[in-house]
């Protein structure tokens, strides 16, 4: 099957995962953040989410496990990574949960069966030094791990092991597949904002368009990711969401939020190579000719 189509659909849900900090740097701006945003934007999603998925019982209860796993682990990572930036180190946060692609294509190997051929290989190394580039890392983030650290590599981890599992699961419906990760974010923050003592504002009129848009911004792009990654291997796309990251970068120095210098652009140009490295079709293996006997 073409797996062009599935890459561009990846590659464009992480563009767009990591334009996000722009609806969330509006919404602190007017004190809403953190799992209150969270429980606000996938609240409203599981109104729809909800009906649909009881509506395809039929077609994922066969692979229910799978299904439970996306939602546990897709809707952990959000909760886990919100949390994670609202409490620590930024930079240090990011680094942290961009170990995911090392998780991904470990988790390929040793869960899915799928090989690390050396082009993989080549492409996840040059990944981390883009990332490594790209954040900036210094002395300042070789240190004791805190709370929020150990939230970002929960949130790699499950990031990780809900793209493992939207592969496995072949047979669930890809409505089902990206919806079960926004119930499952509503109710893992629906359980935290009472134990936080963080509950979400009174919605006004313009308030409640601003989530709505939000909510289907992120309806958007978690259906393109789910559709690529069930249809591209776990290796190859865990180094193409990492285009989440270049997205975030240059669309904060875009926009003025930092500057961004030549580590940056380097670190960008190598996450770049590393994924059209991974995307490049594999040779079909050669099928030895053997003579017929006559």
């Amino acid at each position: 099957m073409n797996s062009v189509l599935p890459q561009l659909l990846l590659v464009t849900g992480a563009t767009a995962w990591g334009l996000g900090w722009l609806p969330l740097h509006h919404f602190a701006g007017i004190g809403l953040e953190g799992m209150p945003l969270v429980l606000l934007v996938y609240g409203s999603l599981s109104v729809v989410a909800v009906p649909v998925l009881w509506g395809q019982r039929h077609a994922w209860l066969p692979q229910r496990n799978a299904l439970l796993v996306i939602a546990v682990c897709g809707g952990g990572a959000t909760a886990a990574l919100v949390t994670a930036l609202a409490s620590g180190d930024v930079v240090r946060v990011m680094l942290l949960f961009y170990l995911a692609p090392v998780w991904g294509a470990l988790g390929g190997w040793l869960l899915l069966g799928e090989r690390m051929t050396l082009p993989r290989v080549v492409a996840l190394l040059l990944a981390m030094l883009g990332i490594a580039l790209t954040l900036g890392i210094s002395s300042e983030l070789i240190r004791p791990l805190s709370g929020s650290d150990w939230l970002a590599l929960v949130a790699g981890l499950g990031f990780s092991l809900n793209n493992l599992a939207t592969r496995a699961a072949a047979r669930v419906p890809l409505a089902s597949k990206t919806l079960a990760s926004f119930v499952g974010s509503a109710v893992i923050a629906a359980l935290l904002c009472p134990l936080l003592g963080e509950y979400p504002p009174t919605l006004s009129l313009e308030l409640s368009w601003q989530i709505g848009l939000m909510a289907l911004g992120w309806l958007l792009s978690m259906a393109a990711v789910q559709y690529g990654v069930s249809h591209i291997e776990a290796g190859r796309a865990a180094v193409l969401v990492v285009f989440e990251l270049v997205a975030a970068v240059l669309s904060s120095a875009w926009f003025g939020e930092q500057a961004i210098g030549p580590n940056e652009w380097l670190g960008a140009a190598l996450v770049t190579f590393a994924a059209l490295i991974a995307s490049w079709p594999e040779r079909p293996a050669l099928t030895p000719i053997r003579s017929s006997s006559i």
